[in-house]
Parts: structure tokens; C-alpha cells; sequence
């Protein structure tokens, strides 16, 4: 059977091939505003499912994984800056702060049961200098990370610490629940 990431994500990808199952990646369509008050961890949730949804209605022989995450601060979502100067005024916003990554998990097979979960990462951020915030922007050009920072490379020296059960997750696919779900459907990594 076909396994599918249903993603164009090249961290995700890169988390995937971590398992080295044999899949393909395709990019589904799919809107991700959030609704009207509708909170980070449902909007993880949702988009994960919607995305597994939109290319398992193309292959519907395959088993499909969507994958979502949105990090939230306080009651406020934070989003992808796109460019330095957003990133620059999302990490002072976070200086100091907690701040709970939500990444949405859904895995669908032909004639099963969805299965989904969502998985959260806190992130202690330290007290952070302008000065710092400005070299790590300049070294880690994070403008298409949600949080603006990459994690798995020069970010982690924005931490005070993390508090979650799978690190990967805060990457964007947490590889110790998707084991589990891949195992339900007879991906399994070392079983193969």
C-alpha cells in the first residue's frame, strides 16, 4: 500500500524520511484561515484532518498523513512571518514568554477508522536581547518557521526549555505518535 504525506513541508519531509518507509509527498489545497474564535489547538487539529482529507480524496487506496501546527501565545496565534522585520517582532513578543505549539496529526486508510490526535510542545523562551534576537534572524533566516525560529538548528538558543513528549513535534510531525498510528495500519518501520 502507498503511504502519502500529504504535505509540501520540506521539514516534514525531512522528518519522514527519518522513518525510511517508502512514501511520496504531495501538497494539498487547503484554506488554512481559522475560523471565528476558533482556538490553536482545534485549528491544528482540523487542518492536520483537512489536509489528509483533501489528497486521500485522491488516493483513496492509499493510507494518507496530514500534518498541521500552529503556535499559540496566550489566546493570540502566531503565524509564519514571511520576512525579517515580522520575524524580528514575533520573537520580542515571545522574549521572555511561554508559548504552546499545537501540531495536528491525522493518518487515514482505505476502509478504517481516522485517527488523529493533536500534540502539544511549550516553549520557555529566555529573556532576549535586541541584539541577539538580530544576529540569530541574520544566521537562521527562520522567515518560513511558525514561531520564527527553527528549533533543530541555531533557534534552540532561544530556550529556556521545552516541556512535551516528542521534540519532533515541534518541527511539525511528531514521529513518536505517528509511529504509533502507522503501526495501527501496518507501517511499521521496524517491522518492515
Amino acid at each position: 500500500m502507498t503511504l502519502i504525506l500529504a504535505s509540501g513541508s520540506p521539514y516534514r519531509r525531512r522528518l519522514m524520511e527519518r522513518l525510511q518507509l517508502p512514501f511520496t509527498t504531495i501538497s494539498p489545497e487547503v484554506d488554512e484561515t481559522p475560523l471565528p474564535d476558533e482556538p490553536g489547538k482545534a485549528l491544528a487539529g482540523r487542518l492536520g484532518r483537512e489536509k489528509a482529507a483533501a489528497v486521500f480524496a485522491q488516493y483513496p487506496d492509499a493510507v494518507v498523513i496530514g500534518s498541521d501546527q500552529v503556535p499559540c501565545l496566550g489566546g493570540e496565534l502566531l503565524h509564519k512571518p514571511g520576512c525579517r522585520a515580522k520575524a524580528r517582532q514575533q520573537l520580542a513578543l515571545c522574549s521572555g514568554r511561554r508559548v504552546v505549539f499545537h501540531t495536528g496529526l491525522c493518518v487515514l486508510a482505505p476502509g478504517q477508522a481516522p485517527l488523529s490526535t493533536v500534540v502539544p510542545t511549550t516553549v520557555h523562551f529566555r529573556q532576549l536581547t535586541e541584539g541577539e534576537i538580530d544576529r540569530y534572524l541574520v544566521l537562521d533566516e527562520p522567515y518560513d518557521c511558525a514561531g520564527s525560529f527553527k528549533w533543530e538548528s541555531l533557534g534552540i538558543a532561544l530556550f529556556e526549555r521545552l516541556e512535551g513528549n516528542d521534540p519532533t513535534a515541534l518541527e511539525g510531525l511528531p514521529l513518536i505518535e505517528l509511529c504509533a498510528l502507522l503501526r495501527l495500519r501496518g507501517f511499521d518501520p521496524l517491522a518492515m
